[in-house]
């Protein structure tokens, strides 16, 4: 399994970076996981988004699915060049907004539910909920031939409660959108308990990912790193930084 980072910031994009969005590829399967503002873009100088299999949601905010629109203009423009639409997973709670992602002739939306386990292409994705203002979900992502683990928290306040599917993940990636003294009501976790989240379950190595716009990152992976402990690896999340499992 490669995880290839396309897009990292939380909110909008900034210097030059979009927001989340990350290929992962196994065995000639392209997935990408979410589709923030400056997607498109990035994806195309590591892939013809044409080639992409899947695409998965974690949530429908704007800076997660803001280039889904022009994603499907893609496909349907170029129908010619494709044996079958899209498959784009999101959740089906929100009727509206999962609605959007079927187009005729270019994306087909398919649904997932909190606790539901769907195999996609190479992959076995377990999905749970997260605190958040919308239903957003995490989820843990098994490539099935090697057993290797990748999970990502998506966008969530720090939750115990996602330590069922965060366990020895080879790789783990978390919501990291607040420095340490960040106070008051959080839907996000601060650095401090992202490395927390990753001593507790016992993760490999921490992806520091939905990064505030403003500040010192190297300060982010600073503060992570004091909570996680000296054994696990903590990698601020970069544009086109490629990892494998």
């Amino acid at each position: 399994m490669k995880l290839t980072i396309l897009g990292f910031y939380g909110g909008y994009p900034a210097h030059t970076v979009g927001t989340s969005s990350y290929l992962i590829q196994s065995n000639g399967f392209n997935l990408l996981l979410d589709c923030g503002s400056g997607a498109m873009l990035s994806l195309e100088h590591k892939l013809d988004p044409l080639k992409l299999d899947a695409v998965v949601l974690s949530h429908y905010h704007q800076d997660h699915i803001a280039d889904i629109g022009v994603l499907q203009y893609n496909w349907q423009i170029n129908d010619d060049q494709v044996k079958q639409p899209l498959s784009i997973y999101g959740p089906s709670i929100d009727q509206e907004a999962f609605a959007k992602l079927t187009w005729a002739n270019a994306t087909i939306g398919i649904g997932y539910k909190n606790k539901e386990v769907i195999d996609i292409g190479p992959f076995t994705f377990e999905f749970l909920e997260t605190i958040h203002p919308v239903p957003t979900y995490a989820m843990r992502i098994t490539e099935r031939a090697t057993g290797k683990v990748f999970v990502f928290t998506a966008d969530t306040a720090y939750d115990e409660k996602l330590n069922a599917i965060s366990q020895n993940a080879d790789i783990l990636m978390t919501d990291t959108n607040f420095f340490d003294d960040k106070i008051g009501e959080k839907w996000h976790m601060t650095s401090t308990e992202s490395g927390k989240f990753a001593r507790l379950n016992n993760a490999k190595r921490l992806i520091l990912t939905h990064l505030p716009a403003n500040g010192s990152h190297e300060l982010l992976k600073e503060q992570a790193k004091l909570s996680a402990g000296s054994n696990i690896d903590i990698i601020l999340a970069k544009k086109y930084l490629e990892l494998t499992l």
